[in-house]
C-alpha cells in the first residue's frame, strides 16, 4: 500500500519530456523555411534571367542581408530535416541498436552538412 496518489506514482513514467519541445522546434524550423525559402528561388530566378555568372552570385551574396538570409536558411533546413528524420527513426525503427545507430548517422549527416553549406556560403560571400 502506497500513499502516493495516482498522478505521483506515473508522474514522470511517461514520455520523455521531449516530444512537444520537438514538436514546437519542428513547427517553428517550418514557419521560418516557408519565407527563406521563397526568397531563396526568387533571389536565384533573378540571378538566372540577369546572367548567372559566378561573380554575379558572389556580388549577390557578398552582401549581408543575402549573406544572412542564407545561413538562416541553411541552419533551419538542416535542422528541421533533422527533427524530421528523428521522428521517422524514433516511430518505425524498434531494435534499440538500429535506432541509436540511424539518430547518429542522422544527427552526424546534418552536421556536416549543414558545416559544408556554412562554409561554403561564407567562402563565396568573402571571394573564396
Amino acid at each position: 500500500m502506497s500513499i502516493q496518489t495516482p498522478l505521483a506514482r506515473v508522474r514522470y513514467l511517461g514520455s520523455a519530456k521531449e516530444g512537444s519541445h520537438h514538436w514546437w522546434w519542428q513547427r517553428l524550423t517550418s514557419l521560418m523555411l516557408v519565407p527563406l525559402t521563397l526568397w531563396f528561388v526568387a533571389s536565384v530566378w533573378w540571378l538566372v534571367i540577369g546572367g548567372a555568372t559566378y561573380e554575379a552570385l558572389q556580388d549577390w551574396l557578398s552582401g549581408p542581408i543575402a549573406a544572412i538570409l542564407m545561413l538562416l536558411l541553411i541552419g533551419a533546413m538542416f535542422y528541421h530535416v533533422k527533427l524530421g528524420l528523428q521522428v521517422i527513426v524514433e516511430d518505425y525503427v524498434h531494435h534499440k541498436g538500429a535506432k541509436w545507430t540511424f539518430l547518429v548517422i542522422i544527427t552526424l549527416g546534418c552536421l556536416v552538412g549543414a558545416v559544408a553549406a556554412i562554409y561554403a556560403t561564407i567562402a563565396v560571400a568573402f571571394g573564396g
